[in-house]
């Protein structure tokens, strides 16, 4: 399975883009804002840079829960003790608005600025796919 986020709305608390599901469209998302080029991102605050990334499932302390993870986000790790963390929590998962993506996508089947609505059900539509996509083999989300 492949997933493509292409980034469509930019402002100054949000960008908003469309997932693509093997060419189909999937959804919506909405993460945290574009930084410039050149600028390092800031955890929590500006979205993850445009590339190809794998997609996990794995357990989330945070939502204690498995959930989709992207790995080896740039300047997305973390250090935990005297251990380097890149798998460090950058999820797609449900929400609203850029005050709950910490860095995240946020998946939704509506849109308007600065916000993605009937978040949960986008959600739950796409979750078991990826689920049984990873079991099935390598999941990847490029973003343009």
């Amino acid at each position: 399975m492949h997933l493509t986020l292409t980034r469509t709305t930019f402002t100054e608390e949000s960008t908003i883009g469309e997932l693509f599901v093997d060419g189909k469209f999937e959804c919506y998302v909405l993460e945290d804002v574009v930084r410039q080029p050149g600028q390092a991102k800031v955890w929590g605050k500006t979205a993850i840079p445009t590339g190809k990334y794998q997609v996990r499932i794995t357990y989330s302390n945070r939502f204690r829960r498995r959930l989709p993870l992207l790995v080896n986000v740039a300047g997305g790790a973390i250090q935990f003790g005297g251990r380097r963390i890149d798998d460090c929590g950058v999820r797609i998962h449900s929400g609203n608005t850029s005050a709950d993506t910490e860095g995240c996508l946020l998946v939704g089947l509506d849109q308007k600025t600065d916000f993605v609505g009937r978040s949960r059900d986008a959600f739950s539509r796409l979750l078991p796919r990826l689920q049984d996509a990873v079991a099935a083999g390598t999941v990847t989300l490029t973003i343009s």
